[in-house]
């Protein structure tokens, strides 16, 4: 996904509204249909900050296929922190095409936006989107189809930077929301002094810049805990995750030539600390190019740790 998706234009009030210029809208389409595997319909999390999440559900729970309530995952966009949207065509064909592989639940979330909303404000929201579906026994879907106690986080680029850190804030939900692990597809992270794989491949590094630059609180550098988690408290978050015992399963899903890769690799040695962590990283260097070409290899990848984990 490119992380200038969207144009952003400067107010008089000296706020900033983002316009998109390459993906279209797609809406929900919540009436099922033979030719419809996959139902979506949009829920207001909360109004006060306009944020709302896109449900997914397969039709053949809604046509009361099984009597088993299905993995629920909840997936959080890409876009830099900065861009970006829920029903973006890639990213709607993106849940709906995963919903219907994994015979699964998926939530998507929006969360609030940089540069005026910076960091950790999204975060923020990714709690809020879990406490409200922890709460949510009035959406019919969620209660009917969702197995809350087999819920992971996942996210693509800044998406998986947002998994990891609101799956740390959120590690002292209780019940009945469980949350056995999290699926972070390239996730975008960054830091200072530039790692080898940044160095060796030729991409302008003002991009994945700007967006730190946009979205970390003002004044911190890349070497922000938010941005680099090997630095500050973020060695002893993941110590502090394996104290509780939570025993996550993580799979980290990159491309051997992605110029995050190294990023990828510091990532999940550091969660490598009594958390269960899968490196899956196959050949490539397209940011996000499972967006559009899911390999069957990830999807069983992903596919055996949502329905191998159990409270």
């Amino acid at each position: 996904m490119s992380e200038s998706s969207q144009d952003n234009i400067n107010n008089p009030d000296g706020s900033i509204t983002s316009v998109p210029t390459r993906f279209p809208y797609v809406p929900a389409t919540p009436e099922p249909s033979p030719q419809n595997p996959v139902v979506s319909k949009d829920i207001t999390v909360n109004r006060s900050k306009s944020t709302w999440m896109r449900l997914y559900v397969p039709t053949a729970a809604l046509n009361g296929g099984s009597s088993e309530k299905l993995p629920l995952v909840v997936y959080y966009h890409g876009g830099g922190f900065a861009t970006g949207s829920v029903d973006f065509y890639p990213h709607h064909d993106f849940c709906n095409l995963m919903a219907r592989e994994l015979n699964a639940v998926f939530a998507s979330p929006s969360y609030r936006l940089a540069p005026v909303n910076r960091l950790p404000a999204a975060y923020n929201d990714g709690v809020d989107d879990l406490e409200w579906i922890k709460d949510s026994d009035d959406d019919e879907w969620i209660k009917s189809y969702a197995d809350l106690s087999n819920v992971f986080l996942m996210g693509t680029g800044s998406g998986g930077n947002l998994a990891y850190n609101v799956g740390l804030r959120a590690a002292n939900l209780v019940a009945p929301l469980h949350i056995p692990g999290l699926i972070l597809h390239q996730p975008f992270f960054g830091g200072e002094e530039r790692c080898e794989s940044e160095i060796n491949v030729n991409f302008p590094h003002i991009l994945s810049d700007a967006c730190w630059q946009l979205c970390l609180p003002v004044g911190a550098n890349r070497d922000h805990e938010y941005s680099n988690p090997t630095v500050g408290d973020g060695p002893k978050q993941m110590e502090k995750i394996g104290r509780l015992g939570r025993n996550w399963k993580v799979v980290v899903i990159g491309r051997e030539r992605h110029r995050l890769i190294d990023r990828h690799r510091d990532v999940a040695k550091l969660m490598d600390q009594g958390v269960d962590v899968t490196e899956h990283f196959t050949d490539g260097d397209v940011h996000g190019a499972e967006l559009v070409n899911q390999g069957e290899t990830t999807l069983a990848c992903i596919r055996s740790i949502i329905y191998s984990s159990s409270p």
